[in-house]
């Protein structure tokens, strides 16, 4: 891949990323699950998507989160089931959100949220936390029936502006979000708030810092 140059839209994963799951594991926890089932329920879900993936299926989030709690907790009923899905409906943006935003936006770089999860989901989750006008576009990998890592998403997110893929970047805070942007050909962006270490298999992005603040200075201050 050439050097990278300063995109002309940034896409941001969702979950984790611009919002944090602390409902979700209020939830769990409620319903007696304990402290580490946040980690397990969705460790486990993006796993078994991802090898849904391989094996050329596709399931949407939703359907993935309800298989993956009958596994973790099989006596949960439904109504314990749905007030762990109502908990993905509040979900808060991370602090360092609407400033990131703001400093691509002060650049005149154009924002956009990839996500694994539902267009409405996201654009829900946008809306309550203020922040519909800042996001340009929602892009689901519904649109595609694959999750990211896979190629398609990203390459479609890139298309669905008109632009390379060269010309979009994803800044995530998942070392396999970012490296399957850039093996896609994307710029990439990666903020270390939730895993702390870069894993040495995956390429490295091409900016980087603690928070998505300091990805989004750093993808700014790249070259035209």
């Amino acid at each position: 891949m050439d050097a990278p140059r300063r995109p002309q839209v940034v896409a941001f994963d969702a979950v984790e990323t611009l919002f944090s799951l602390a409902p979700v594991a209020d939830a769990l926890r409620e319903l007696g699950l304990g402290e580490p089932m946040l980690e397990r329920f969705f460790s486990r879900m993006l796993r078994d998507a991802f090898a849904l993936g391989c094996s050329g299926c596709y399931r949407p989030f939703a359907e993935m989160a309800h298989a993956t709690l009958s596994v973790l907790a099989p006596t949960l009923d439904g109504t314990e089931h749905a007030a762990v899905m109502q908990a993905f409906r509040i979900l808060p943006a991370h602090p360092d959100v609407l400033p990131a935003f703001e400093i691509l936006r002060n650049h005149g770089i154009r924002i956009a949220v990839l996500t694994n999860g539902s267009a409405a989901l996201t654009t829900h989750l946008l809306a309550i936390n203020d922040l519909s006008d800042q996001v340009e576009r929602v892009v689901s990998v519904d649109e595609v029936n694959a999750w990211k890592p896979q190629p398609a998403p990203y390459r479609h997110a890139a298309a669905s502006f008109g632009l390379r893929p060269d010309q979009v970047a994803l800044v995530a805070v998942h070392a396999w979000d970012t490296h399957g942007a850039r093996a896609a050909g994307l710029v990439t962006g990666w903020a270390s708030r939730h895993e702390g270490s870069y894993s040495t298999v995956f390429d490295p992005p091409d900016a980087e810092g603690e928070l998505l603040t300091d990805a989004a200075s750093a993808l700014a201050a790249l070259p035209e």
